[in-house]
């Protein structure tokens, strides 16, 4: 038998100790992960049997943790609002664990690794004694004793609600095993964190809906007791009351509104007889010193959780004798006004709720409800009674109607009408109307065997037509012959002569003015009902109806031929709109054109230039050929010609490119914002502008400006750019004739003046601009506004500004312009604008 060489027996001596040595840390990691998979398992299994206390799962979290890390202590932090609040912890020593829980809870912005870890960061403290660590964390290191540590935050949705803390004696870093388990503890944390929270959520909700269903089977309860006793009130009152009671814990209650006058008790619930005595003679004054009574007076629920400990009540007596504490009073509202209450009470002191109180508020709105019910069946009955009688009212007064529907323009047959069914239904022996002319009463309209002997009488008190005019309400005269008819002497006599006793007047009133009375008279001593009092005022509006149908048929047609009118005045002005859009049409036609020709003349007016310098240069080539004297002489006469040509064309060119430009300005629309602005700085701005403008193409310019500004012109509604526009065109004008004229005249004593004013009109404003410059001619300030048209040398003037300036004044702004000039000495533009622009009317045209 061969034997193995030392080397090799000594290589697998080797090789089985690396393997037993890799064998034991495989065990030893198996053992660990094992552990730190039961601690987990542990730590769930606790989540599951404590879904609604947090405390258990941070006590085993803590424990597991400082076990399996090899920690020192461990400590569970939460945040709540700004402060830190210590969940748990292992204990050391208990100086040092007495000091920790002293230290909490404390504000979070004075605990340093809260910044650590507030973006979701686990961190870690190798050496507590390191310059860079906290003086906060050193200092508590040295107290418990240790020397490392290691943190990670609870996170819930990306916020940070806590953090846990592990800590080792020794210094140094965590291995990476630890670290991800202690991440799995804070995910464990923040898990039984919102369990406990969803937990409370369900259980207060399940709270919430058993009380919501128990109020709403009550709720429902009440309206069947509604439905069923519709004309029971009693046995609707007892119901509720018992409810309300019963749901908001109440040992009794009471029901009290008011009924003619009077508050009282109409239901009771848990009284003893005595004390339903004592209610039934409660005092009906409502005042604060009963809860009864301050529910009356502030019209909204009023709680009282101690009787005894508030100051205004003052009911010792029922206190007394019945000894309650608690006491609730709910208003019965009707029309926005208290007029009963529901009054609970508890022998026991403590606060109604807000359910119960609001509880309590729906019974009190379906005790209105049944009350209401009540009172109306109460009603309906006492009205049926009323409506044989009415239907016989409304029947005449619909036959009126139909008069007045088929008369609407002649007031005759209705007032006929209506003296034979007042005659007939207020059982009257005759019935007139007599209706107002200047200070008269004339006769219209008689029915019935009591003869008239007058037709025109003088309105006066004496007589009852007269005083129902005057005083514009009825007069009742039961016998005319009586002391009562005394004050009516005129009257008493005619009843000396027609054998009247009673009568009855009553006013024709439109727009609160008598126009007129409508007259009841009986032979007999029998007043009039007063239903038939009320009848007949029904008649006095019909006939009032009637008389106004035929003043508004009036009113109508000649309204019909005002409109006619206006309808032809809306159709000139649709007209002139019309005019309007054509010449905006127009506008947008010759910025197409103009666009058009730009072009070609860009090229026009660049190659004549180049040409003009082409032939210079030819003359410069020419000019080293030898050529006979006669040729020559004939070429620079063509090349002259032909320079002189060009440069025309260059000329006129550059006055056809102008006026292109202008035709572009010429044809746009309004710019800018509509807007109020204040004239008088726009034109100041404009001379300004212009005197400057002026300076700087011509530094030896000079002219004296000459402002007169009404401070009253204030405000206008223009297009603030365009206006400038017109302004500076007008001014420039200015300039330039006192300049020619300077030029002109040589005058040393000539000085140029442009003056600027602003006048306020009311409804406009006034601006003149001056200048002494050179006039203008007769036949030109005719053509002086027609687009192109310029007394300017060719170079100088398009035409097109004092266009421009009145389409913008004139089309834009609804204004006018206006010049007044002499030649030679002065020309004045007056301007007129309104203040409120054109623009609006064409808006409401449109």
């Amino acid at each position: 038998m061969s034997t193995r060489p030392p080397d090799v027996v000594a290589d697998l001596r080797r090789e089985n100790a690396r393997l037993q040595n890799e064998n034991a840390r495989l065990s030893n990691e198996i053992r660990e992960a094992l552990e730190r998979q039961t601690a987990t398992a542990d730590i769930l299994k606790v989540i599951a049997s404590s879904p609604s206390d947090v405390q258990p799962v941070f006590e085993a979290i803590a424990t597991s943790a400082n076990r399996l890390i090899g920690g020192f202590s461990t400590a569970v932090l939460r945040f709540i609002g700004d402060e830190l609040h210590l969940a748990a912890f292992t204990p050391t020593n208990p100086a040092a664990d007495d000091t920790l829980k002293a230290s909490f809870p404390r504000p979070i912005v004075e605990f340093p690794p809260f910044m650590l870890v507030r973006d979701g960061q686990t961190v870690e403290l190798a050496d507590t004694e390191a310059e860079d660590v906290p003086q906060l964390n050193r200092d508590m290191a040295r107290l418990r004793g240790y020397r490392s540590m290691l943190f990670t935050p609870l996170m819930n949705c990306g916020e940070p609600i806590g953090l846990i803390s592990v800590t080792r004696k020794q210094p140094g870093t965590f291995a990476a095993h630890d670290i991800h388990l202690l991440q799995t503890f804070a995910d464990q944390a923040v898990i039984a964190i919102e369990n406990v929270r969803l937990f409370e959520q369900v259980q207060a909700r399940t709270r919430d809906l058993s009380e919501s269903l128990q109020q709403q089977t009550a709720t429902a309860d009440v309206l069947k007791v509604i439905s069923r006793s519709a004309f029971d009130l009693q046995a609707v009152l007892d119901a509720l009351l018992a409810s309300a009671c019963r749901l908001c814990k109440a040992e009794f209650g009471t029901i009290r509104y008011q009924r003619n006058g009077e508050y009282r008790l109409a239901a009771t619930f848990g009284c003893e007889p005595e004390w339903i005595e004592h209610f039934a003679k409660y005092s009906t004054t409502p005042d604060r010193s009963s809860v009864f009574g301050r529910t009356i007076v502030e019209g909204r629920a009023v709680h009282i959780p101690d009787v005894l400990a508030d100051p205004d009540f003052k009911r010792p007596e029922a206190q007394k004798l019945i000894n309650f504490r608690a006491a609730l009073g709910v208003p019965l509202v009707r029309e926005r006004q208290p007029f009963g209450v529901i009054n609970l009470f508890r022998f026991e002191v403590g606060s109604f709720n807000e359910k119960q109180i609001e509880l309590v508020s729906t019974f009190a709105d379906q005790a209105v409800i049944a009350i209401e019910n009540a009172r109306l069946f109460e009603e309906v009955q006492a009205r049926t009674l009323e409506l044989s009688e009415a239907l016989t009212y409304q029947t005449g007064s619909s036959n009126i109607l139909r008069v007045i529907a088929s008369s609407p323009t002649d007031v005759g047959p209705v007032l006929k009408a209506i003296v034979e069914s007042a005659c007939e239904l207020c059982e009257a022996d005759d019935a007139m109307v007599v209706l107002r002319d200047g200070g008269d009463l004339v006769f219209k309209e008689q029915h019935g065997s009591i003869p008239v002997v007058w037709n025109r009488l003088p309105i006066s008190r004496n007589w009852v037509a007269g005083r129902t005019v005057v005083d514009r309400k009825p007069i009742h005269i039961h016998d005319l012959l009586s002391p009562e008819g005394e004050e009516f002497p005129d009257a008493r006599q005619f009843a000396l002569l027609t054998g009247v006793r009673t009568i009855l007047g009553v006013p024709l009133l439109r727009e609160g003015e008598s126009i007129g009375s409508i007259i009841l008279r009986r032979t007999e001593r029998q007043p009039f009902s007063d239903r038939q009092i009320t009848l007949l005022q029904t008649f006095a509006d019909q006939a009032v109806i009637a008389l106004g149908n035929v003043r508004l048929f009036e009113q109508v047609q000649t309204r019909t031929k005002e409109l006619s009118q206006s309808l032809d005045e809306l159709r000139a002005a649709q007209d002139r709109l019309v005019q309007t859009e054509k010449l905006a049409s127009l506008g947008q036609l010759t910025a197409g054109i103009a666009h058009e020709i730009k072009n070609p003349l860009n090229f026009v007016n660049n190659f004549s230039a180049m040409s003009a310098e082409l032939t210079d240069e030819l003359n410069d080539v020419l000019k080293q050929a030898s050529l006979n004297e006669s040729i020559r002489n004939e070429i620079d006469e063509l090349s002259r010609l032909l320079k002189e040509n060009l440069q025309k064309v260059v000329q006129h060119g550059q006055r056809a490119d102008s006026i292109v430009k202008n035709m572009l300005l010429h044809s746009r629309e309004g710019s800018g914002e509509h807007r109020p602005a204040d004239i008088n700085a726009i034109l100041d701005e404009s001379l300004n502008l212009a005197y400057h403008g002026a300076r700087a193409e011509k530094p030896q310019f000079n002219v004296t400006l000459q402002r007169d500004f009404d401070e009253g012109a204030g405000m206008i509604d223009v297009f603030p750019q365009e206006i400038t526009r017109v302004l500076l065109n007008l001014i420039s004008n200015g300039f330039y004739a006192v300049s020619k004229r300077k030029i002109e005249n040589r005058d040393p004593g000539f000085e140029p003046v442009l003056s600027a004013a602003t006048r306020n009109l009311g409804d406009a404003v006034e601006i003149r601009i001056r200048d002494n410059g050179t006039g203008i001619p007769a036949e030109a300030k005719e053509k002086m506004f027609n687009p192109f048209f310029t007394t300017k040398p060719a170079g100088e003037g398009t035409g097109l500004g004092l266009s421009m300036s009145y389409d913008i004044i004139v089309k834009q702004h609804g204004g006018k312009i206006e010049v007044e000039t002499e030649l030679g000495r002065f020309t004045e533009f007056r301007i007129v604008l309104p203040r409120t622009g054109s623009n609006s009317a064409k808006r409401n045209l449109t």
